[in-house]
């Protein structure tokens, strides 16, 4: 009976299985196939997308489309450093579970493939088909960098090259001209047209077209705006509500290659309005805003399509000052988080939040909590608690700050090696100090400490922190201060302490949670 009651099991398997596919569910199905990744590797992470085998940086191509968030990446196939780029591809359908597909766009005769974005052309303006998915990406040749378009009518397993590409040559005198952002931008009545955001040295070019093949140029924003000390690159740019009220905001991010906050490369964005052809400022030319305080966010790109107008985005968890001497074995490359953003008003002038998206909670395991706890130097209050993968909640109260120097959390310790996440409250200053962390010796610079202006929020220090593998993220006071920091510490360094420099301060509420790894899974090829 048993073995006939399995055999039943299987038919019924095989019969949905195959009613889902005459459905035109197999493209989702593809999210929840494929032989599980191994997760056991020095430093691979338990729940941030990694590339299984091999190089990957930027993210490319972030787009929702029938029930699947797609992010393609830039991918070296053949070693764990930088070579000729691929587009890399991978698709979940929650954000946290994750599936990596078949190579999607190999170099040609045109050159290697650069970043680049993806949308659902809807009312098919460039004759590839209703509801195409369309790539706009970066052919280089030796150099010469120029912009072409791929498209997919299979959910994006499977892509033809645009015959007629490429699409836009770079203007003249510029030789940086990489990393297109397409999105569609609706005007009165509702009629509207594809807007290109491109990167041109220290400027921002801007495109528009009717059809995704046939450009003219808009505009253009930069050169004397914000940082300009390295190589604009990977820009973003899009709307959103300010304070979650009826008024919104353009934020156009912009990856610059040097002079960051943490050293090297960065993330800074700029705040302001879009016409449909061009982009103003808020803010005067010497004012740099910045994504991220830690060093290692980079190049992030956000959904297009994403369900409930959210606007989500993530980053490679990288810097190149250093990205191709980080520790590896047979790999190279991981993503941040997703993070969801918002705009809020500041006393400064209205900003970017980013906050980690919440189905991640999926993956909490184990709880610890806390409630009204005065915390004197030298505290145990954690003894119990350790891993390699935890998230912490934590919310300090200000008025107690007078009697602390300095408080927060030791992460990852054992040894000599400890990662420090704190708050000086004399300056002000939240700062993540990675120089005993581990394995630091890669990179002069790496073992360093970082530091961001905070003021307190309501009377009140608010610290979420996440920790992976071989990483932290930081996000204080509902994510207006960002750290991202790589850290490679020993398998044996797991302990977490809370400290204080001072008398005391008052713990409000701190709840940790047991992170379980998420799935991911790598298709047949």
């Amino acid at each position: 009976m048993r073995g006939q009651l399995w055999l039943k099991l299987v038919l019924l398997v095989a019969m949905v299985t195959s009613l889902a596919a005459l459905a035109g569910c197999s493209a989702t199905a593809a999210t929840e196939t494929g032989a599980l990744m191994t997760l056991d590797e020095p430093f691979r992470p338990q729940y941030h997308v990694s590339v299984p085998r091999n190089w990957a940086n930027d993210p490319n191509g972030l787009v929702f489309t029938d029930g699947e968030y797609h992010l393609y990446y830039q991918h070296n196939p053949d070693d764990v450093v930088w070579g000729p780029m691929h587009w890399g591809h991978a698709v979940s359908a929650d954000l946290v579970n994750w599936t990596h597909l078949p190579i999607a766009l190999y170099p040609d005769e045109l050159g290697t493939i650069f970043s680049g974005s993806a949308v659902i052309d809807w009312d098919n303006t460039a004759g590839f088909g209703k509801e195409a998915m369309v790539a706009v990406f970066t052919h280089n040749d030796d150099g010469r960098q120029m912009q072409s378009v791929a498209s997919s009518t299979d959910n994006g397993r499977t892509w033809a090259k645009y015959a007629g590409n490429p699409v836009l040559e770079p203007p003249k005198n510029i030789r940086n001209f990489r990393d297109p952002k397409v999105f569609w931008y609706e005007t009165e009545g509702g009629a509207g047209h594809w807007v290109m955001a491109v990167s041109g040295g220290n400027i921002i070019l801007f495109f528009t077209s009717p059809d995704l093949v046939n450009w003219e140029s808009s505009g253009g924003f930069g050169l004397t705006f914000g940082a300009t000390c390295g190589v604009w690159e990977t820009p973003d740019l899009f709307s959103l509500p300010v304070d979650g009220g009826p008024d919104s905001r353009w934020v156009l991010a912009v990856a610059i290659g040097d002079c960051a906050p943490a050293g090297g490369s960065g993330v800074q964005y700029f705040v302001g309005s879009f016409d449909g052809r061009t982009f103003t400022s808020d803010n005067d030319k010497d004012t740099t805003l910045w994504a991220d305080f830690g060093a290692d966010f980079y190049a992030p790109q956000s959904w297009s399509e994403a369900p409930d107008n959210r606007r989500l985005w993530l980053a490679w968890m990288n810097n190149w000052r250093y990205a191709q001497a980080t520790p590896a074995s047979t790999w190279r490359g991981a993503f941040t988080i997703p993070r969801e953003l918002a705009l809020v008003t500041t006393p400064d002038g209205v900003r970017l939040t980013q906050q980690p998206i919440a189905e991640l909670q999926q993956l909490r395991g184990q709880q610890w909590q806390w409630r009204d706890e005065i915390i004197g130097p030298g505290s145990d209050l954690l003894d119990e608690v350790s891993g390699e993968t935890l998230e912490i909640v934590a919310e300090f109260a200000m008025a107690d700050l007078a009697d602390a120097d300095r408080f927060g959390f030791r992460l990852r310790t054992g040894g000599d090696e400890v990662t420090t996440v704190g708050y000086a409250t004399k300056g002000r200053t939240l700062y993540v100090d990675r120089a005993q962390s581990g394995d630091v010796a890669f990179n002069a610079g790496f073992g360093a400490v970082h530091t961001a202006t905070m003021e307190p929020l309501d009377g009140l220090i608010r610290l979420h922190i996440l920790i992976d593998r071989a990483s932290v993220e930081v996000f204080g006071n509902d994510g207006r201060v960002v750290f991202t920091e790589q850290i490679f510490p020993g398998g044996d360094s797991l302990g977490l302490e809370l400290f204080l420099d001072g008398q005391q301060v008052t713990l409000n509420t701190l709840d940790i949670w047991q992170l379980e790894p998420a799935t991911f899974r790598v298709a047949d090829r």
